[in-house]
């Protein structure tokens, strides 16, 4: 068979991309060889319908030990009793808790999505919204932080069944404890999205929501450094609340109804090549490099924060705690939005992404911000000093970004710098 020359020509170019530029989208990583090389096994000519030993398919005893291996794997990381690791996405992880936790039309709480929140956390074009009824809280006007207490009200106020934490664009901790409070009080389950910081999280550099939440979801790539995929954990199962029963009459558990969530009920046979690229990528982090790695991301984002404060930047909540800077342009460029500032950076071979900063006046197809992340840059071996430098190339393109000798000038001193950097240097 002749081999599909313009497909691979791309995959070489989109290579050749990831090279010469600098990497900051924070939802962005870099995978090991190894995690790649099973991503592309013959595990994926596998259909495995069902979990290990109890699966609709004939020939899996194999793909059995994988997947076994990855559920082991995760559940050491976190302190997890339970995992499924079959969610194809994070959004299909929160999509099953959803489905398990929630009938069509209830009410459910999530961080407003202006403020940071996910669009799987009730935006009205994702099943979260178009299916069920979400009602938000805010951060504070005064410090960009998480509203406790509209959160405590909201949810006395509304009574939701379910309380989301979790943000796509918020750069500090979470009071996990406060949290599951509120839901004690109402009678709701906390569910806990934490794709984001789940590497820090790993590492023991953040307080790891498993404690607290009822159930816990992530996705495996981002700061975990794994496969594009998601997964479904909880610190201790539990008789499910509602009363639902096997055919025999017996209290199922939460575990019960969520595996039955991803499969069958939002997903059909799982991707038994991804999964063994999770089991390695959590093999990965359970090394004790990746807390170095780990740790490394986290100072190069504080490093990079301080850079552009010193500049006279406004970052949203003014610092980070984790690997996310949000980045408020309106006080240094009142005119520049986020989307041109994200396009000429682009230009210049720094990838980042608009994003809406909280109380913003622009819409989220223009913004009035970017958002920052440094898990991939530090894959690559990036330390503090070349954060600085990054933050100087950074302010460089946003006082010209439609000059393109400006542009063209960090355009080849990014790619003059990053010929210097592995791909995969942790």
């Amino acid at each position: 068979m002749e081999k599909d020359k313009l497909i691979f020509d791309i995959i070489e170019r989109e290579h050749q991309r990831q090279k010469k530029g600098i990497e900051l989208i924070a939802s962005e990583n870099f995978v090991s060889d190894d995690v790649m090389r099973a991503m592309g096994s013959c595990l994926t000519n596998k259909y495995a319908e069902g979990y290990p030993g109890h699966r609709y398919y004939g020939g899996c005893q194999v793909v059995d030990e994988a997947e076994t291996i990855a559920i082991e794997r995760l559940k050491q990381l976190f302190g997890a009793e339970w995992a499924n690791v079959q969610p194809h996405s994070g959004a299909q992880a929160n999509m099953a808790v959803f489905m398990a936790v929630l009938k069509p039309g209830d009410k459910f709480m999530g961080l407003n999505l202006s403020h940071g929140g996910h669009l799987s956390h009730g935006s009205p074009v994702n099943f979260s919204g178009l299916v069920f009824q979400p009602v938000e809280y805010n951060v504070t006007p005064d410090t960009n932080l998480i509203d406790y207490d509209m959160m405590e009200e909201v949810a006395r106020r509304e009574r939701p069944k379910l309380i989301v934490g979790g943000a796509s664009a918020y750069s500090r901790e979470w009071d996990y404890a406060r949290i599951r409070k509120i839901a004690d009080e109402i009678g709701a389950i906390f569910m806990f999205d934490m794709a984001h910081p789940a590497g820090l999280i790993a590492a023991g550099l953040l307080d790891n929501p498993v404690k607290y939440a009822h159930i816990v979801t992530s996705t495996t790539h981002k700061t975990l450094r794994g496969p594009r995929g998601g997964v479904i954990m909880m610190g201790k199962d539990f008789d499910n609340p509602w009363g639902k029963t096997t055919p025999k009459g017996v209290i199922r558990k939460m575990s019960s109804l969520l595996d039955s969530a991803v499969f069958p009920g939002v997903q059909g046979g799982p991707l038994e090549h991804v999964i063994a690229a999770k089991a390695v990528a959590f093999g990965e982090a359970l090394q004790p490099e990746f807390k170095t790695y780990q740790q490394q991301v986290k100072t190069n984002a504080a490093a990079m924060a301080q850079a552009f404060l010193d500049k006279g930047y406004q970052i949203a909540s003014g610092g980070t705690d984790n690997h996310c800077i949000l980045l408020d342009l309106r006080s240094k460029f009142p005119e520049l939005t986020g989307k041109l500032a994200e396009k000429a950076l682009v230009d210049a071979d720094i990838t980042a992404n608009k994003n809406m900063v909280p109380f913003d006046s622009r819409s989220p197809f223009l913004t009035s911000g970017i958002r920052l992340g440094t898990p991939a840059i530090t894959t690559r071996g990036a330390k503090e000093p070349l954060m600085g430098e990054i933050v100087e190339m950074i302010d460089t393109v946003l006082h010209n970004p439609e000059n393109d000798s400006v542009i063209k000038s960090v355009r080849e001193k990014v790619n003059a710098i990053m010929a210097d950097y592995p791909m995969f240097a942790w």
